[in-house]
């Protein structure tokens, strides 16, 4: 008998965007039968668990690339709230992947025009070195203006691609 496959789901959300993505996905892991868990980068262990079937890392498009400190602090002063010292950049290098565990990327994106740059990519890269493999699943999802909020249909698209993910995991 197969055990429901384990998807970990690690992010940055500076105005919620990317955090209503990643629920929207773990929504999606669910009803395929994985379990699901989404933590913020700064929470996140830098060893994973062992029973780890599925690694999904987000975060918003901040200058072409992963926020920084200094994007970071200009997000906060917008939003109104205090900005975390770390977030996506800082996670992947504190922290081990194994090579054999599958991994899928997202961002969240102002346009997708390859002027926009993107976060995913930048995580791609991350991934790349050191690891020398690729994500096997990259997304963007797309938000209105800045801060948002998210374009219609993409809670629903992040949903369905949380399905397609389960379903892509070998133990499901």
């Amino acid at each position: 008998m197969a055990t429901a496959p384990t998807a970990l789901i690690v992010i940055e959300s500076c105005f919620g965007n990317t955090r209503t993505i990643a629920d929207a996905v773990a929504a999606g892991l669910t009803d395929a039968g994985a379990q699901a868990r989404v933590l913020d980068a700064v929470q996140a262990p830098a060893s994973l668990p062992a029973k780890l079937d599925l690694l999904i890392l987000g975060a918003p498009t901040h200058n072409r690339g992963l926020p920084t400190t200094a994007t970071r602090t200009q997000a906060g002063k917008q939003a109104g709230a205090a900005a975390p010292n770390s977030g996506m950049r800082e996670w992947l290098a504190r922290t081990t992947i194994p090579p054999v565990l599958t991994t899928a990327v997202f961002d969240t994106v102002t346009s997708k025009s390859w002027l926009s740059g993107s976060a995913a990519k930048a995580i791609i890269k991350a991934l790349r070195r050191g690891r020398g493999r690729d994500a096997p699943s990259i997304r963007s999802f797309l938000v209105q203006g800045q801060s948002g909020p998210l374009a219609d249909g993409e809670e629903a698209a992040a949903r369905t691609w949380g399905r397609a993910l389960a379903a892509s995991t070998t133990n499901v």
